[in-house]
């Protein structure tokens, strides 16, 4: 069932950035969290690593996006 689920709100928020949402990328970045949960609830903690990079980057394209945004 996690994988369904983490799968689904992957492919939203795929679907969301290719909308050009910048929220889309926060969306990534809450969705990220339950892949760091899912990776430490089920001991595969080579999840982890894969994890926090893309978190890095779906913070910095929100942050970028945003102020991009302001701009227009």
């Amino acid at each position: 069932m996690w994988s369904w689920l983490l799968s689904l709100a992957g492919l939203a928020g795929t679907y969301l950035v290719g909308r050009k949402y910048w929220w889309a990328w926060v969306w990534l970045s809450l969705y990220n969290v339950a892949w760091i949960a899912y990776s430490l609830v089920t001991h595969q903690y080579g999840f982890l690593l894969g994890s926090f990079v893309y978190q890095g980057i779906y913070l910095q394209n929100a942050l970028k996006w945003r102020s991009e945004k302001k701009l227009d």
